[in-house]
């Protein structure tokens, strides 16, 4: 994928509502946009938190809802922690959940000029300014600040001073100005009504002193030019939303929607950390979870309808909208998701479930991965998929259709082999082999009448002789299990427990 290389042209700036710095409340209201556009911005310097994934979803449904556009945008302006890397698992990672862009992703990055552009002409028009001060006297200033009781944020220092005094040759950044007097109001589609006075926010840097731009500055240009309408992200982003307002006021942009998404917490409450479990879609993949059950229960976190849980991707873009997003925290509940996924398991498609089990067998040592036992999967999976709850479960429970004599056994298998029990799959052995067509249904009907025959009960027959072709002492229906592994094999699974 590549970055186009120009942003969209814009349409006709709108006009302000409401002159730049008054004191008077400014209230974000909804944009008139033919549209609806969304966008997921994630920073590429780690792996695709769940939180993340959530939020990228819920941008992508409310989108597709409404009959609008999903974008992407990588956030890679951090040179030192961007990495190739973490661009591959972003990608990777939406790719498998089914997250697909309308356009082609756009590296902020390569939007440095523009977001340069934009600072430059707030400076020229007189509503952002040259800031000399050098971080001695930064610091100083955070020190005063915390002894008088304020929050440590830059004083105004360079806001009003005469150009004139500023040192000759030295290093400067460009400072927006902030608006002094009444407050910002923003409707929020979830939180709902949020306010701020406008004392509260500095004259935040939007160009660095080494011609960078700042984060703050760069999404707001980023936004603008690519018309989005919605920006659906974390509450943790809520302040930032103060701070970015003050850009769009003062370029006279109409500003998008925001809907600020609660977190996702541990199921203790406190910050999702490792020692909940798997934090990032790779985790969730690489432990066997479903794209479309990851998906489902990301979903249903922190949003509702009705009594509804299972719901395909067309159920859900159907549905979806910001008024069912709760206010409050989720908790993330493993067991919940884990329930979610084994509903989906047993939906899935017996071909699909296959390759990925072979897959994943391909690093079990002592199975085979061939055509073989790619058949014997495929054929027993309808009963397989019945009883795992991930792709490891099943995955581990398939082994043994991929094993050679001599099996190894587990220890309630072990237990099972009795010498009784030997006699019996003695006796077994040649009933089987007598089997002229080896189906589930004669499979069945000779396990009967042999158990019959010798005076014992079905189970007693069908316990050993599972651990005999198994190695366990638990599988899917045994005239199911001895119909994928064959007859000839299942004669010598048996013939190497009596032999050995």
């Amino acid at each position: 994928m590549h970055p186009p290389g120009r942003p969209r042209a814009q349409a006709e700036a709108p006009e302000r509502s409401r002159p730049y710095g008054s004191p008077r409340p400014c209230v974000i209201r909804k944009r008139l946009m033919t549209k609806i556009r969304t966008r997921f911005a994630p920073s590429p310097t780690g792996l695709l938190h769940i939180g993340n994934a959530r939020a990228a979803l819920f941008n992508f449904l409310f989108a597709r809802h409404h009959g609008g556009e999903f974008l992407l945008r990588i956030e890679d302006t951090d040179r030192e922690r961007s990495t190739q890397q973490a661009v591959d698992v972003i990608f990777d990672g939406l790719a498998w959940m089914g997250i697909t862009a309308d356009e082609e992703p756009v590296f902020q990055s390569t939007r440095q000029p523009r977001h340069t552009e934009v600072a430059l002409e707030l400076l020229e028009k007189g509503l952002a300014y040259k800031c000399y001060c050098t971080p001695e006297e930064l610091k100083q200033m955070r020190e005063d600040a915390m002894k008088n009781g304020k929050p440590p944020r830059y004083n105004g220092m360079w806001r009003d001073r005469d150009p004139s005094e500023a040192p000759a040759g030295a290093p400067y950044a460009v400072r927006i100005k902030a608006p002094r007097e009444g407050e910002t109001v923003i409707e929020d589609l979830v939180q709902g009504e949020v306010r701020v006075a406008n004392a509260e926010l500095d004259d935040m840097i939007i160009l660095r002193s080494d011609g960078t731009p700042t984060y703050q500055h760069a999404v707001v240009v980023d936004d603008h030019d690519m018309d989005i309408t919605h920006v659906i992200r974390g509450d943790d982003h809520l302040t930032n939303t103060f701070r970015q307002a003050m850009i769009y006021r003062a370029m006279g942009w109409d500003l998008p929607r925001f809907a600020h998404l609660p977190l996702i917490h541990g199921p203790d409450g406190a910050k999702l950390s490792k020692r909940h479990g798997a934090q990032s879609v790779v985790e969730f993949r690489d432990e066997g979870y479903l794209p479309e059950a990851l998906c489902n229960y990301l979903l249903r976190l922190g949003w509702g309808h009705g009594d509804a849980e299972i719901l395909s991707r067309e159920e859900q873009i159907k549905l979806f909208d910001l008024d069912g997003v709760g206010r409050s925290p989720s908790r993330m509940d493993y067991a919940k998701l884990l329930h979610i996924n084994a509903v989906w398991l047993r939906q899935a498609d017996d071909d699909r479930l296959t390759n990925d089990v072979m897959d994943r067998l391909k690093a079990v040592d002592g199975v085979a991965t061939d055509e073989t036992t790619r058949a014997r999967v495929l054929a027993l999976m309808p009963g397989l998929k019945e009883r795992a709850r991930t792709l490891v479960e099943l995955a581990d429970s398939a082994a043994f259709l991929g094993r050679h004599v001599p099996l190894p056994f587990n220890a309630k298998a072990e237990k099972l082999l009795t010498p009784e029990a030997r006699t019996i799959l003695d006796g077994l052995a040649r009933e089987l082999a007598a089997v002229p067509d080896f189906t589930p249904e004669e499979i069945d009907a000779a396990l009967r009448r042999f158990a019959e025959r010798e005076g014992h009960k079905l189970g007693q027959v069908a316990q050993p002789l599972r651990a005999a072709v198994t190695g366990s002492n638990t599988s899917p229906g045994i005239d199911a299990t001895l119909f994928a592994l064959g007859k000839d094999e299942t004669l010598a699974r048996i013939g190497a427990v009596l032999n050995g």
